[in-house]
């Protein structure tokens, strides 16, 4: 299938022809619907917790971590331009007549081109573009006034002006302070300051990015570091990676034979975000918390993140501590059969993994077995809210390859919507995913884990895309939070809607909780 010039691009990627002809099979076989068993509820499967609980793992998260090395994993390569999708729309489209103008009127919803220069003067970026336009003597005020919409657009999204439609949203004003707007990153610098702080004062945390916006990530960050580190009293130790193109996965024709490009090249597509497995695989620390670049609140109402975020870690040092202590009983010595009862109910009522036909035998020592495979194994707290209409994955009990059932994060993607009873189990789902979660990297013994022998293969995505006009078949890596954490210890903990404020698109910022 491959010449020997394809073999050499595919070297050069860091890749191998065995991926690429796994990944070609995929697109031939499809990948199998997960198994849902039922929806993850408050009641049998997400944990609700007591005032008296909640104050306590707060505490148990700040007397601990002290000893324990953090990280805050920050995915900030998404561009902004799906945020400004209907304004690009709306840029190219409008003629400035009376007619378009009415229709633009009709709707005023909150997410309507009306509403964005109605309140236009909210946005943190106002001053910014106000300046931009007036460069090219332009008013902004009044060009709202005249409606030269498309002069204001010009200046917001293009280079000729802020260009914010080619920049990533981390680097985005997102929020006004009195002594001036912050962008995304300035925010994830006083959330990490303030929850992911060493016993020395140091705040580690990495972003992921796009290769063409390292330089500028570096640049603000060293612009506004020592401003923060003096406000908190910490030290930021910052670090940058990128997407591997050794992740990224191989396009095929709608026959499944390989796309080629008109120089008769491969043409291969970003991964998606389970491509980033790679890069949290690399990061040395015992607790990582993950968190998406857009998901930021001003300083006026982060103190529930800040709880809630600590309150996660404390639910992961606890079970963390638990496994461990059983982890090391079984090491090299007998243990009694109420010892092996109480490991087993560990295991399914904390850690919520059912045996199902996944245990060898009923004999003492395949269960022993079992328990220790089971238990030694990554861990992740994630937070879930509740179902406000929001999209994203949700929370459920899944049957896995091996027979047995544990808390999986699910997206609709992946459930057989044709069968009545997975999508009934589906559209029962009280909460979602809101990618709020921390990690437990390491083995009882100090070791990290290989993250990537822990991920389930079958459970990527395949869509339809085109390429210079011409149809093709992209494939997505499991997603770092779904199939990409398929075999870790999954626990879920219901945190509130007020944690929860990502910038889908730019009128989201007009949101009370952003202003």
């Amino acid at each position: 299938m491959f010449s020997d010039i394809d073999l050499q691009q595919i070297a050069l990627r860091g890749s191998n022809t065995r991926d690429v002809d796994t990944q070609i099979q995929n697109f031939k076989d499809g990948f199998p619907f997960m198994q849902l068993e039922k929806a993850a509820t408050p009641t049998h499967g997400i944990k609700q917790m007591s005032e008296e609980e909640l104050k306590s793992f707060s505490k148990y998260y700040d007397e601990n971590i002290g000893r324990k090395s953090v990280v805050k994993f920050v995915p900030a390569s998404g561009a902004a331009s799906r945020m400004f999708k209907s304004l690009f729309e709306f840029m190219d489209s409008y003629q400035g007549t009376e007619e378009e103008y009415e229709k633009l009127k009709a709707d005023q919803g909150k997410n309507s081109i009306f509403t964005f220069f109605k309140k236009i003067e909210k946005f943190a970026f106002y001053k910014d573009l106000k300046a931009a336009l007036a460069k090219n003597d332009i008013n902004l005020e009044e060009a709202v006034l005249k409606r030269e919409y498309r002069q204001v657009l010009k200046g917001l999204l293009t280079e000729d002006g802020l260009d914010y439609g080619n920049l990533p949203k981390g680097l985005l004003k997102f929020h006004n302070y009195e002594d001036g707007a912050r962008v995304p990153v300035e925010e994830h610098l006083v959330e990490g300051a303030n929850y992911a702080k060493s016993s020395e004062g140091d705040v580690k945390i990495h972003f992921t990015v796009s290769p063409e916006h390292e330089k500028k990530f570096f640049e603000k960050v060293e612009e506004v570091k020592s401003k923060y580190e003096k406000a908190f009293g910490v030290r930021f130790d910052i670090s940058y990676s990128q997407q591997k193109a050794s992740t990224d996965t191989i396009a095929v024709g709608l026959d499944n034979e390989p796309f080629r490009l008109d120089n008769g090249s491969l043409l291969f597509r970003p991964g998606g975000h389970g491509a980033l497995l790679a890069n949290l695989d690399e990061i040395n620390a015992d607790l990582i918390f993950i968190k998406n670049i857009d998901n930021v609140v001003p300083d006026n109402i982060k103190a529930d993140t800040f709880l809630y975020k600590k309150i996660i870690g404390g639910v992961l040092l606890d079970l963390q501590q638990k496994a461990f202590a059983y982890l090391t009983k079984m090491e090299g010595q007998e243990v009694s059969e109420a010892e092996l009862a109480e490991m087993e109910s560990f295991l399914e009522k904390e850690l919520c993994v059912l045996p199902g036909t996944a245990v060898g035998g009923k004999d003492k020592d395949s269960r022993v077995a079992y328990v220790k495979n089971k238990l030694n194994r990554p861990i992740r707290v994630c937070g879930m809210v509740k179902n406000e209409g929001e999209p994203g994955g949700g929370p459920f009990w899944a049957k896995n390859p091996d027979g047995s059932v544990s808390l999986q994060v699910v997206e609709s993607a992946q459930v057989d919507m044709g069968n009545e009873e997975q999508a009934s189990i589906l559209k029962n789902s009280t909460h979602f995913n809101p990618v709020d979660l921390v990690c437990g990297v390491k083995d009882y013994m100090g070791g990290e884990f290989k993250l990537l022998k822990y991920r389930d293969p079958k459970t990527g995505f395949i869509s339809q895309k085109s390429k210079d006009g011409k149809d093709l078949k992209a494939q997505e890596l499991p997603g770092l939070w779904n199939g990409a954490m398929s075999d870790w210890n999954t626990v879920f903990v219901e945190v509130p809607i007020i944690t929860f404020n990502p910038v889908k698109v730019v009128n989201d910022l007009l949101r009370d909780e952003h202003q």
